[in-house]
């Protein structure tokens, strides 16, 4: 089954997460399939930018915990759209959770509706937002990321536009992308790929000098005895031991 779906108009190519049964998480096979849409993307000459959507009241719940990505193909993910010489814009009706928020915060341009929540909930699962720093924390607000990467709470779409997670909080997101999509439509290929090159330099040296010790920081907390115990009451709906 294939969990990313295409679709395109007047330059614009809409990839879509279709896996709703497990809240568009991110399996491996979510992530091999989303890195090869991006890569044709990259090499179709009709293509202005990318919209990244979902289906189901989820964005993306993050790791999925039955079937997870290996840590070197998420982050080569976040990569591949940051690089992407198109401009990546998500489009976000719904949660966004832990590693989804890494691949929010890759993209270029974010718009958020009324029904869209967002929360690191790594440290209440014995982990941390290791790998996912390397987009979100260039982009989120030095105070917000303090308290929401230690916290685990959940904000909204406006807090979410306020902590610059997200460009823009709409309450018809349909609507706020038209003026968006319109400008990137208008702006020349080469103009789009020089400028995006500029925003997205420092990113992409993080990632060379970072990326590599924080997939082995996240390894190593995953096969830790506290994210085992994390990870186990979070699949059987429960507090994990450490809860007072």
């Amino acid at each position: 089954m294939t969990l990313i779906v295409r679709t395109g108009e007047r330059g614009i190519a809409t990839l879509t997460l279709d896996s709703p049964a497990n809240r568009n998480a991110l399996s491996a096979q979510l992530v091999a399939e989303l890195r090869d849409a991006l890569a044709d993307c990259a090499g179709d000459d009709t293509v202005r930018a990318v919209v990244l959507t979902h289906t189901g009241s989820t964005f993306c719940a993050g790791a999925d915990l039955k079937a997870p990505p290996d840590p070197g193909a998420f982050v080569g993910l976040m990569r591949d759209i940051v690089a992407l010489p198109r401009p990546v814009v998500a489009r976000v009706t719904g949660h966004v959770r832990a590693g989804g928020l890494g691949l929010l915060a890759a993209c270029d341009i974010a718009v958020a509706g009324p029904a869209s929540t967002f929360a690191l909930t790594e440290s209440r699962l014995g982990l941390a937002p290791a790998v996912i720093s390397l987009t979100l924390l260039p982009r989120l607000d030095r105070t917000a990321a303090n308290r929401y990467y230690l916290t685990g709470e959940r904000f909204d779409a406006a807090e979410a536009a306020r902590i610059s997670l997200v460009t823009v909080a709409a309450e018809d997101v349909g609507q706020a992308l038209l003026p968006i999509l319109d400008g990137l439509r208008r702006a020349s290929p080469q103009g789009l790929a020089a400028s995006k090159e500029l925003v997205t330099a420092t990113v992409l040296r993080s990632f060379d000098q970072y990326a590599e010790d924080l997939v082995a920081r996240s390894a190593a907390l995953f096969a830790s005895d506290e994210a085992r115990e994390g990870m186990t009451a979070f699949l059987e709906r429960r507090d994990p031991a450490w809860v007072r």
